[in-house]
């Protein structure tokens, strides 16, 4: 597949969209502006891949909603030279996003299908990340931390302690908490031992899922 000045316009039109909804860091938009999402998808979905909506991977995963991958992206407040740890690396699109703020980003993928396709993928598209693993997110990526700002995109149905403690004080962990429908959760590390939490409301995400051996 190729990358058209048909698909730059609906990429316009999808970032106008976002924008409509709330969306208001330029950044974040020019990203959405930039990154070509129907490449990321399967070539038959590609009329979908300009439609504010989630849709269907590989090993039963999901491509965020773009709305949503910008909701999280602008929560996160990335400065450029940020170090990010993503949980759930899936098709790339929120990592590219991550790389295109201007961040170095370090993501974990638990579905070997995706993280096999992703990590070839990514470079080809000249989106290069400082590291991905294959790996349970639960656990995070002790050996980098800590972390700047730590971006969670599938839902949990509570915070990973793991998580928190990579977590630089000063640093902003963005989480979707729940079972069958998720709140998104922004927790703030105020010092070694405390954290600030807010609730931003109702997405839904495919479950986070935990290594149990």
């Amino acid at each position: 597949m190729k990358d058209t000045f048909k698909h730059k316009g609906m990429r316009n039109q999808l970032a106008d969209i976002v924008a409509a909804k709330g969306i208001s860091d330029k950044k974040v938009l020019e990203a959405i502006r930039s990154i070509p999402r129907h490449l990321f998808m399967d070539s038959s979905f590609e009329d979908h891949a300009y439609q504010d909506k989630a849709f269907p991977i590989a090993a039963g995963q999901t491509i965020s909603q773009p709305y949503t991958v910008a909701f999280q992206s602008e929560l996160l407040q990335v400065s450029p030279g940020d170090k990010i740890l993503e949980i759930g690396t899936g098709s790339g699109y929120q990592t590219a996003v991550l790389i295109l703020l201007g961040a170095r980003v370090f993501s974990i993928e638990r579905q070997l299908e995706l993280f096999k396709r992703t990590s070839l993928f990514l470079p080809k598209l000249g989106y290069r990340a400082k590291k991905l693993i294959f790996g349970d997110g639960y656990k995070g990526m002790p050996e980098e931390a800590p972390f700047d700002k730590i971006i969670v995109t599938a839902g949990a149905p509570m915070v990973p302690k793991a998580l928190l403690a990579q977590l630089k004080v000063g640093g902003r962990l963005v989480i979707p908490v729940g079972d069958q429908v998720q709140v998104m959760t922004l927790y703030e590390r105020v010092s070694e031992k405390e954290f600030k939490k807010t609730e931003f409301g109702e997405f839904r995400f495919v479950p986070l899922l935990e290594d149990k051996n």
